[in-house]
């Protein structure tokens, strides 16, 4: 399975940590889409946008985004149509998203989450399949209506 993982630069350690234990982890391939370095004054968007568009031009991936609150990069990722970003704190709501919404974009806050709470919900988020039942699906479907960021 291939990840794309991102963050700014209060995400920087996180993503470090998370993409060391992913590559542990058998069957996962992780694609760092920066940022590279800590540098105070970047903007989460770049990351936020370079994930999206990865996870929207690879169907059946999953990307991982990481932020101070986990906010700027939810709002950026679902700007783009056939991305579904979820801002997950526990185990049990990336489970739903994944279950319910179909989320393909996990976005976590590195500042109210430790690592353990981190790593725990990114497992919980890449092993849990989407239930497609029927109103589910037309929910999903009806994500993109009226999405034309490109």
């Amino acid at each position: 399975m291939e990840i794309f993982i991102g963050a700014d630069y209060r995400g920087f350690e996180a993503k470090q940590k998370l993409c060391e234990w992913l590559a542990g982890e058998p069957g996962y391939t992780v694609v760092d889409k920066g940022a590279y370095e800590i540098a105070e004054n970047d903007d989460f968007n770049d990351p936020a946008i370079a994930v999206a568009q990865a996870v929207r031009e690879n169907p059946g991936t999953f990307g991982i985004l990481i932020c101070d609150s986990a906010h700027g990069m939810t709002m950026q990722a679902n700007r783009f149509k056939g991305v579904r970003a979820a801002n997950c704190s526990t185990p049990a709501s990336a489970k739903l998203a994944r279950e319910h919404d179909d989320a393909n974009v996990l976005c976590l806050s590195a500042g109210l989450m430790n690592e353990a709470e981190l790593t725990d919900t990114a497992r919980e988020f890449l092993t849990t399949k989407f239930v497609p039942l029927e109103r589910r699906v037309r929910r999903v479907n009806r994500l993109d209506e009226r999405n034309d960021y490109a």
